[in-house]
């Protein structure tokens, strides 16, 4: 039998990593920015044509390369920052594998410029899936200039599988910020087909996070300092009261590397725990100087995701660190933390517990009332005289209204949570929220297949600022948008007036505007189409919320609309809508 194992060709191999470390354009952007910023630049100018599919150019005034460090870095673990695998453990640059150059050249056409600041000429390479098509010197600008053009032109499968422009320039526009945040000591430029849509000068954070964000970042900033032997963490976080509505707005960078970590996060974000409303989330921008030695960075091909060698002390540190810069600033109620250490547990000893308190509300609702017999003698003696009967008040359950006409006519609301309604054999809990995001959801779903849902006009038009990537996405989504009953005119570069909702939702308009594009922008990981996640989103922003009080009518006007709906059994989301409660279930449980 033939030998069936053979070595692949240099050509499929880079094919096979680029999938690795190029999963769409905004990959090529961040592999070719952070070559600059390993360079020493002080200037990167980025520009993209259709979102980087035609073509992604990166230009810096850094060190530059020579002939043959320009050849030798489009070879496959070709690096010049590891020498010995111990160098894999005190690495403080971006890229180090030798991979990314390589990889972008197999998938698309390049072409590079670079020269050396004592050199009198650079070097030009043109490069066409991994073969080198010609290299020659040229006259250039000291730096390094990389061209890509016609990413994934040899992969077309890969090619299919990216998204619409404004999606994928919202994924470079999110790396460019990243990037862009963490070494504010470099000016930064990106361009779209001609437009600049970021220049940031060199400045020290908190103006580049006001300059890459926003205007509104400028008042709600707390500095956040401290120090150990183990690390040092700085940055700023957000006040309390400038929640956001998604997490998109929270950076953390581990030796100026951008990261992903949810134990860190949640850190951070217990911190405010108390202090925010429900759906809201804090803003933050943190860096953590660690000895490398004590990361693995080396985890994943993107590079975002580390092992610490102690992350319960990093977590630790991070927290205590948050709420000293939030105290310090007066931003949370002042706290005496050395006054009584046993505080918490003093607390302990004078609040009921979660448990006690639920025991407590269902031995009431359980306790027979007095007179509970008339209760249900009433609807009999109605039947029999034909007069309306009323119970007192002092007869009904906790919660019930204070008169009624007939018992199956019940309805009231539990903890701010439930719909609760009698049935023949039991009782019905209906949970508000899930149940209202069913209705709207099956209803915005009806709007975008062929019967577009009315729109109230806003007696005060507002005013909503967007990013140039929530912008673009906005403008994507416009037929499908004006097809829910959204109305707005673009009202500026990137700001829109919006100047009508769908029915029933006129009196929030800026907050079901923005949280629906937030929404969505957290959905678009799930790859639902279009109509589902724009519907979805809605749905979850102008739904009823847990802890919303309501008027029999809407309590009564939301059942009747729930078993209306196709599936109202569960949710969007697939959480149950109600629950039955069967008087043989109760019966079990008072034996």
């Amino acid at each position: 039998m033939a030998d069936i194992i053979q070595l692949l060709p240099d050509s499929i191999a880079n094919q096979i990593a680029a999938g690795e470390v190029v999963q769409r354009p905004a990959s090529a952007v961040k592999e070719l920015m952070e070559n600059s910023i390993d360079a020493g630049a002080s200037s990167i100018t980025v520009i993209v044509k259709e979102a980087g599919k035609s073509l992604i150019q990166v230009i810096d005034d850094g060190m530059g390369m020579s002939e043959t460090d320009a050849r030798m870095s489009l070879e496959r673990h070709a690096t010049s920052k590891i020498r010995k695998a111990d160098d894999l453990f005190a690495l403080r640059t971006m890229g180090f594998r030798g991979e990314a150059l390589a990889s972008i050249a197999a998938i698309s056409q390049l072409e590079m410029r670079t020269r050396r600041a004592e050199d009198e000429l650079g070097t030009e390479l043109v490069v066409e899936g991994s073969e080198v098509k010609r290299q020659t010197l040229t006259a250039c600008e000291k730096g390094t200039s990389v061209s890509v053009k016609n990413l994934f032109y040899n992969v077309p499968a890969r090619r299919n599988f990216l998204k619409s422009n404004q999606r994928e320039m919202a994924h470079i526009v999110a790396e460019f910020q990243r990037l862009a945040l963490a070494h504010p000591q470099v000016h930064f430029m990106l361009v779209q087909s001609d437009e600049v849509l970021y220049e940031v000068r060199a400045s020290k954070l908190s103006q580049r996070i006001v300059n890459l964000l926003g205007k509104p970042y400028q008042q709600h900033l707390a500095p956040v300092e401290a120090e150990t032997s183990l690390a040092k963490i700085s940055g700023y976080v957000g006040r309390p009261q400038f929640g956001r509505k998604s997490r998109a707005e929270q950076f953390l960078f581990v030796n100026q590397r951008f990261i992903k970590s949810n134990n860190l996060a949640y850190a951070v974000t217990q911190t405010y725990e108390g202090m925010m409303p429900p759906g809201q989330f804090p803003f933050f921008c943190l860096f953590i100087e660690v000895n490398p030695a004590h990361i693995d960075v080396n985890v994943h091909p993107t590079k975002t995701e580390i092992k610490f060698a102690d992350e319960r002390a990093v977590f630790s540190l991070v927290s205590a660190a948050v709420k000293q810069g939030l105290g310090l600033h007066n931003l949370v109620p002042a706290i005496d933390f050395q006054a009584d250490v046993n505080l918490m547990e003093k607390l302990a000893h004078n609040t009921l517990s979660a448990q006690q308190y639920f025991d407590e509300r269902f031995t009431t609702l359980r306790t027979p009332a007095r007179g509970w017999e008339k209760m249900f003698e009433a609807p009999v003696v109605a039947a029999a005289t034909g007069q309306p009967a009323t119970p007192a008040a002092d007869t009904l359950p906790l919660g019930m209204p204070a008169v009624i006409s007939r018992y199956e006519k019940v309805i009231f609301q539990l903890f701010k949570r439930y719909v609760v309604r009698p049935m023949r054999d039991g009782l019905l809990f209906i949970d508000q929220q899930a149940a209202h995001e069913c209705v709207l959801f099956e209803k915005f779903m009806l709007c975008l297949k062929g019967s577009p849902g009315a729109s109230q006009q806003s007696l005060f038009p507002h005013a909503v600022h967007f990013s140039p990537a929530d912008f673009a996405l906005v403008m994507e989504m416009q037929p499908e948008i004006y097809t829910l009953g959204f109305r707005f005119e673009i009202f500026g570069k990137t700001d829109l007036l919006i100047t009508g909702l769908p029915a029933g939702h006129a009196s929030r308009e800026k907050e079901i505007f923005e949280g629906l594009i937030e929404q969505f922008k957290q959905q678009q990981a799930l790859a639902l189409p279009l109509p589902h996640s724009l519907s979805l989103a809605l749905a979850k922003r102008a739904a009823i919320k847990a802890g919303q009080e309501l008027q029999r009518e809407e309590m009564e006007a939301l059942v009747e609309s729930l078993f209306a709906c196709r599936n109202p059994n569960y949710s969007p989301e697939g959480r149950p809508t109600f629950f039955r409660l069967d008087a043989s279930m109760v019966e079990e449980f008072m034996k």
